[in-house]
Parts: structure tokens; C-alpha cells; sequence
């Protein structure tokens, strides 16, 4: 038993959970990454738990792919996600939603409803 009194946490706050930009100029494609939060964005990462497609298709559609039971097992170890990833597996239901996003979503509206009014 440790000194906090918990009994077999093992939590690695020094491990994220992030976006590594891959893909071409002016054509962005992420991959969701577990990397020490001191190494290099694109390069050094222990696991790839996923994938991000920022540019919407033909339909309108930004493609997420994520391996839900790699991360289980890292956030179980301690693993945190980065503000973005949270706001990503937030929209997946895999976190609760970021709060973020409901102002981002308030704001939209208003600006929507303002612009409709404009016109």
C-alpha cells in the first residue's frame, strides 16, 4: 500500500494523450497519440490510439477512428488528454462532453441568429 493509502494506482501524470499532425501541406490528417508530454509532437509516442480526418468530405463528415480499448487501458494508467482530444472523445461518448463545447455551440447559435436577423 502506498503513502496516499491507494492500492495498486499507477498514475503517470508525465503521459498524453495527443494529436500528432501528419498529411500535407494545406491537407492536415492527426493521429492520437500516447507520448511523454516532453518529447517532440510528431516524432517520439509510445501508441497510437487513433486517427483524425479535420477536413470535412463530400457529406460533410470529419472521420474519427479510435481504438477504445487502448485507451482504456491508458487512461486507466494515468494517461491525460489533451484539451482537443477531450473535446474529441467528448463528441465520440467515450468522455463526458468538454465544456468547452457547449459555449463554442451557444456562441455558433447567437452568431447564426444574428447573421439570419442581418439579412
Amino acid at each position: 500500500m502506498s503513502s496516499s493509502g491507494i492500492v495498486g494506482a499507477a498514475v503517470n501524470t508525465g503521459i498524453r494523450i495527443r494529436l500528432a499532425r501528419h498529411g500535407c501541406t494545406n491537407r492536415p490528417f492527426f493521429h492520437l497519440v500516447v507520448a511523454h508530454r516532453l518529447k517532440k509532437r510528431d516524432i517520439e509516442h509510445l501508441d497510437q490510439v487513433g486517427t483524425f480526418d479535420p477536413l470535412p468530405n463530400d457529406r460533410n463528415e470529419k472521420y474519427v477512428s479510435l481504438n477504445y480499448e487502448r485507451l482504456k487501458y491508458w487512461i486507466a494508467n494515468g494517461a491525460q488528454p489533451s484539451k482537443t482530444v477531450s473535446k474529441l472523445l467528448g463528441l465520440a461518448g467515450f468522455l463526458p462532453l468538454h465544456p468547452m463545447l457547449h459555449i463554442t455551440a451557444d456562441r455558433a447559435r447567437k452568431q447564426r441568429n444574428t447573421t439570419a436577423e442581418d439579412i
